[in-house]
């Protein structure tokens, strides 16, 4: 039932983008960031690029940079951009008919995970890219601050 880590990757590379505009990244620098492998971000900014999200620069000098503004990418973008199927499993194999709970417990559960998803998506699309990358830099800021 939980999103697999993608959309984490997504927003992390998108955000490193936004933190850093008067260059393109290279997938190295992304990943390095991350911890991970830069096959994993390629496959990852890839998705971003087919959403319009990023675009890629080839050769010497080349990298990905964010296509449209921070504050126009909200997270909910994002997710959609690299996630795939409904956020919340629904029954892998039919219930039995046999049981009362088993007969209706589908179309309760439906409704139930119908609604959480379109609460999430519209979570997630009241914040950008821009707000996260502001929330970031306060926070790094704290930290200078405190360590002085």
């Amino acid at each position: 039932m939980a999103l697999s880590s993608r959309s984490a990757v997504a927003i992390h590379a998108l955000t490193m983008l936004a933190r850093w505009d008067d260059r393109s990244l290279t997938s190295a620098e992304i990943a390095d960031s991350l911890a991970s492998n830069p096959v994993l971000v390629r496959r990852i900014l890839g998705s971003l690029r087919d959403a319009g999200l990023v675009w890629s620069t080839e050769g010497r000098g080349g990298g990905w940079s964010l296509a449209r503004a921070p504050r126009e990418i909200t997270l909910h973008d994002a997710y959609a951009a690299v996630e795939e199927g409904r956020i919340l499993s629904r029954h892998a194999h039919p219930p039995s008919d046999a049981c009362e709970v088993g007969r209706n417990i589908s179309a309760v559960l439906e409704v139930e995970f119908r609604d959480a998803e379109r609460a999430m998506e519209e979570r997630l699309g009241r914040t950008t890219i821009a707000d996260l990358l502001r929330r970031m830099l306060a926070i790094e800021h704290e930290l200078a601050s405190a360590n002085r």
